[in-house]
């Protein structure tokens, strides 16, 4: 198996690596989203996520879920590719596939210390920070860069043909 692939987990596998990772005093965060078209706005996410603690997992929608969200055109790349291309990031630690519109479950599952969402969220909006703070994490937001985001990538490729 590909060394960037190892970095994907299923639940099973996941759970007592982060409890591992915990005991050992590591922080872990915990994102999610689509990542159908990495960009910049994504890396830029991802990295400052991960500064924020010592371990970044990522949930990551799966080809069904991404579908039900942004509709029937999306994702334009399926799931395997998207948790590939973010596993091959060094800032990042563990990719894990979600099914469900939201990542609560998952995030109750997880328990991490840290869940981070852009700052187009408002804290206590974001799904899961009631379970992380009744567990003694926090949640935090991180800004945004300007102007990047898949739907306006699609929606200019839409533009040119």
């Amino acid at each position: 198996m590909k060394p960037t692939a190892n970095k994907i987990k299923p639940l099973n596998e996941l759970k007592p690596l982060i409890k591992q990772w915990q005991e050992g005093g590591d922080e872990v965060v915990f994102t999610n989203g689509c990542f159908d078209i990495l960009h910049l706005g994504h890396i830029d996410y991802l990295e400052k996520s991960r500064e924020l603690g010592d371990k970044l997992v990522v949930g990551l929608n799966s080809d069904n879920s991404v579908r039900r969200i942004k509709g029937e055109e999306r994702p334009l790349n399926n799931e395997y590719s998207r948790a590939r291309i973010l596993a091959a990031l060094s800032f990042v630690d563990a990719v894990i596939f979600f099914s469900e519109d939201t990542p609560k479950e998952l995030i109750s599952q997880l328990l991490p210390d840290i869940l981070v969402k852009g700052n187009d969220y408002l804290a206590e909006n974001i799904v899961g920070a009631d379970i992380v703070k009744a567990h003694g994490g926090r949640v935090e937001t991180i800004s945004l860069v300007d102007g990047y985001s898949t739907t306006n990538i699609v929606e200019k490729i839409k533009k040119l043909k």
